[in-house]
């Protein structure tokens, strides 16, 4: 049975037990704590927590995920991989245990004939929460034993486990609660007797019911938690693994092998001349090949750009493990136009959108491909270096220092580095870089818990939320009376505040706008009499909920007050240029470059924007004006922008573009340019038509990471004050170079020629009069066992000038056995080390020389037998560093 069948399946099953469907949430999701989706139940976290009102009592979803937490291990075992599917259905309170049981059966060994999986009811084990380790369940959870008992489960395939194994919580406070796992037992070649708890290799996990429970009010580790109170009402979250539920139905012995997947490791195969399954390690390269390639394809298409950070390293370091396996397979020539390909057709059944993102996606990776290779070439070089100079040490191995350096800067994986290694003869300090690796995860691991123990403590905003959501006012009005709900001080509620307090305040109603899609939060004051604030920030802390963060500069506030709350209009207007004129921006680079191209983030506040972009080339001057040239013609034509709410996929199906990873409703809010002219899913402030934006000036275009281009603009009359800046400035020029405005470029240029030409008459009077002292150095040689050595400082002179005189010296000693060091430099010591053919004949080399006099400058050098070169920090310390080279030489 193929992987989309059996998605198919689960979906219908509870589909016809009254689930609501639920599409599969990007990837990448408006979840602080989270790079991706990790889990299928994390779009469904805020109705867990009670930070938002679920739509429906049940649901069912097949939800994309990654984890790469245990990239390292992909490939070598049968069920590690860094992009899964995971098949869950979700009750809000509607049914438990003995319904989320009795699904999950029915689906497991229901026949295929009838929708169902048809897995032999005896092949089925389970585990559940044993006696003797929860408080609340000091029998185990009794319930789940003997629902499993109803359903034709004998006793002795049910396993009892600790809260490590079969107790569910986030990890931070939150609900928690026993779960119950489903394994399949897949038979005597797999492994020894005696179910799960002996053999979980034999016996394959593929489903887990989390019976959710209790809200916890502490979590220090899995099995260390505090509980608060029971839910008031228990909810169910199971998640079944689909590729492992593929591989069972597929009769395979690993994930890896599934019929979305094997057809990316054939065509591996093809391409390096491997056969799968000759070799362990090649195998291993496929497998990893075959995985990266699908979780890259499934990130890139929801739009995720390869980068230095986050989520974009993470997808940068799936597609450069591909590109390195192959390398390892043999393959040096690009793989991925041949790969990625491969992955779109098997995985574009159960997700279209790759289509439709196809464009994008393969153009983003193929350019990423080709920097990678750019970068291995500058990295084997690096390595080539440090070969080098472990060969000249007598060492028989690289340092892991070395090791992790190439790995961690350069991209090289340790086994890339272990075969280059090889190949020069030389072993690799495994145990050495395998601690740095560790010192890195540690902090990494380090990073993520603060990240998550970091989540802001909801429970007081929750509880202020009950009463309702806050009904945004601002779209009409600037100026409400409302009341004051409540008011949150370092996360707990209060019931006033002083002057000299600062204090996030809730209102029933508020015309404030809080900081989203790029648009900063308003300013303003919150007053009544005798009582004034200065709203300093508006942030949306739980679904629904607006929190003004205030100080009070005179009076008390209560809960309970009548209060006035006023946003500065200036403010507003300017924001909401500014954001109108972020629209037209996108529009106007989507007519330049392209409807592929898409916004990867923005900002905006009164009187400036910044737009950010994916595309793998800078925009040219002439592009750069063409795009500030339809924008500011957007604003003459003068558009009239509206605003209209309507179903999702109504909007969807005019057009309208949508943020990736953002979260959007049922009803959404579409804002349009001039009808068709731009249409966009967008909750920010608008102004009424283009005109009133007034200006737009392009002020810079650049880079923000591989693959993203960032453009920044001023607005309105910021725009305007730069425009007179740049008037004032030429017309200063002009004046000062003695010339009309229109002719000052032909000025500029002619005297930075004059300068030119002045700079090297200067150049070529200095290295004149550097060689005519050629003879006074080598007045001042000295013999050192049978060498001549010219050793001198020439402070001041640049690294170009000290390589000339050591060029000049070694030529005009040519016919002698002669060894020429000299230290220059300007803002750092320059060490230039040079060698006659004769000298070289003795066993002197320059590039060992150059290295030991480097060091006594505190850096390091490297280069040829008869030219190296090296450098420092310490200037002070040349003489010591020329002493040491004539140590260094042959003294007899």
């Amino acid at each position: 049975m193929k992987t989309a069948e059996i998605r198919r399946r689960f979906l219908d099953h509870f589909v016809r037990a009254g689930h609501t469907l639920v599409p599969s949430a990007s990837l990448v999701y408006n979840d602080p704590t989270l790079l991706f989706v990790n889990a299928g139940m994390v779009p469904f976290k805020p109705y867990f927590t009670g930070a938002e009102t679920p739509p429906f009592p049940t649901a069912t979803s097949c939800q994309k995920c990654v984890r790469t937490l245990d990239i390292e291990e992909v490939g070598k075992t049968t069920r590690h991989g860094t992009f899964f599917q995971m098949n869950g259905n979700f009750s809000f309170g509607e049914y438990f245990k003995e319904g989320a049981i009795r699904h999950a059966w029915g689906l497991i060994t229901g026949s295929q004939e009838s929708g169902g999986l048809g897995f032999d009811g005896d092949k089925v084990w389970v585990t559940v929460l044993g006696p003797g380790y929860h408080p609340d369940f000091p029998d185990g959870d009794v319930e789940a034993i003997e629902l499993w008992k109803q359903m034709g489960l004998p006793a002795d395939r049910i396993q009892l486990r600790d809260l490590k194994d079969n107790y569910w919580n986030m990890g931070v406070p939150g609900p928690g609660g026993p779960c119950s796992e489903i394994y399949i037992d897949r038979g005597p070649a797999f492994g020894p007797e005696g179910g799960p708890a002996v053999d979980e290799d034999r016996f394959l996990e593929i489903w887990n019911l989390v019976f959710m429970q209790q809200e916890l009010s502490a979590v220090r580790a899995k099995d260390d938690f505090d509980v608060l109170r029971p839910l008031p009402k228990p909810n169910i979250d199971t998640g079944m693994g689909l590729e492992r539920v593929a591989y069972l139905m597929q009769g395979k012995d690993n994930l890896y092998e599934i019929d979305q997947i094997f057809p990316v490791i054939e065509k591996a195969a093809e391409l390096s001349g491997k056969r799968y399954g000759a070799d362990h390690d090649d195998d291993v390269r496929m497998r990893v090949v075959a995985d990266h390639v699908r979780s890259g394809l499934m990130l890139m298409t929801d739009g995720v750009t390869p980068g230095n950070e986050a989520r974009g390293y993470v997808l940068r370091r799936l597609l450069r493990r591909s590109v390195r396996a192959m390398r390892l397979l043999g393959v040096h020539d690009p793989v991925l136009p041949e790969l990625l390909p491969v992955s779109k057709a098997l995985m574009e059944e159960s997700y279209p959108e790759i289509a439709t993102e196809w464009a994008r996606t393969s153009s983003s990776a193929y350019a990423e491909e080709e920097s990678f290779r750019r970068t291995l070439a500058a990295g084997t070089q690096i390595f080539d270096v440090a070969v080098t100079q472990a060969k000249e040490a007598g060492a028989s191995e690289l340092g892991g220092d070395q090791a992790f350096q190439l790995h961690d800067t350069y991209g090289f994986p340790i086994d890339l580095t272990l075969e280059m290694a090889a190949e020069a003869g030389l072993a690799v300090d495994r145990a050495e870089f395998t601690r740095l690796m560790g010192e890195q995860k540690a902090r990494a691991k380090a990073d993520a818990r603060a990240k998550k123990g970091g989540t802001v403590n909801t429970a007081a905003y929750r509880t202020l939320r009950d009463a309702g959501e806050t009904p945004f006012l601002g779209y009409t009005d600037l100026d409400v009376t409302s009341r004051v709900r409540g008011i949150v001080a370092n996360g707990q509620l209060v019931t006033n505040a002083l002057p000299g307090d600062v204090v996030e305040v809730i209102l029933d109603e508020t015309p404030f706008y809080a900081e989203a899609g790029g648009q900063d939060a308003d300013a303003g004051v919150l007053t009544a009499p005798g009582l004034q604030l200065e709203v300093l920030d508006v942030q949306r802390p739980v679904q629904g909920l607006v929190v003004h963060k205030a100080v009070v500069n005179e009076g008390e506030l209560v809960t309970g007050a009548e209060i006035r709350a006023e946003v500065d209009p200036g403010a507003r207007f300017g924001a909401s240029q500014a954001h109108t004129a972020t629209h037209v921006v996108n529009a106007a680079l989507r007519q330049l470059l392209g409807a592929a191209t898409h916004q990867a983030g923005s900002y905006n506040k009164p009187g400036y924007l910044r737009f950010d972009f994916n595309a793998h080339e800078a925009l040219s001057p002439t592009m750069r004006s063409e795009l500030e040239g339809i924008v500011n013609e957007a604003v003459r034509d003068d558009f009239g922008v509206t605003a209209t709410e309507m179903p999702l996929a109504q909007a969807k199906a005019l057009g309208a573009q949508a943020m990736f990873g953002e979260k959007y409703g049922d009803v959404v809010r579409m804002v349009e340019l001039n009808g068709a002219w731009s249409r966009e899913l967008c909750g920010g402030t608008h102004v009424r038509s283009t005109a009133q934006i007034g200006l737009v000036d392009l002020i810079g275009e650049g880079s923000v990471g591989s693959g993203i281009r960032r453009v920044e603009a001023l607005v309105s009359t910021d725009a305007f004050t730069q425009f007179a800046s740049e008037r004032a400035l030429v017309s200063t020029l002009a004046d000062t170079l003695k010339t009309q405005p229109d002719q000052l470029v032909d000025r500029v240029e002619r005297l930075l020629g004059q300068l030119k030409a002045a700079e090297k008459q200067i150049a070529d009077l200095r290295q004149r009069e550097l060689l005519g002292n050629l003879d006074a150095l080598v007045a001042h040689a000295v013999q050192v066992g049978g060498v001549t050595f010219v050793a001198a400082t020439l402070p001041g002179v640049s690294a170009g000038d000290v390589r000339t005189v050591a060029i000049g010296l070694r030529d005009k000693l040519a016919a002698q056995a002669a060894v020429i060091a000299l230290v220059g430099g300007q803002a750092k010591p320059v060490l230039l080390v040079a060698t006659t053919a004769p000298a070289r004949e003795r066993g002197v080399a320059a590039g060992r020389l150059v290295g030991v006099g480097a060091a006594q400058l505190g850096g390091k050098g490297g280069g040829k037998d008869d030219l190296a070169q090296g450098g420092g920090t310490d200037a002070s310390r040349a003489e010591e560093a020329l002493a040491a080279i004539r140590a260094a030489l042959p003294q007899s």
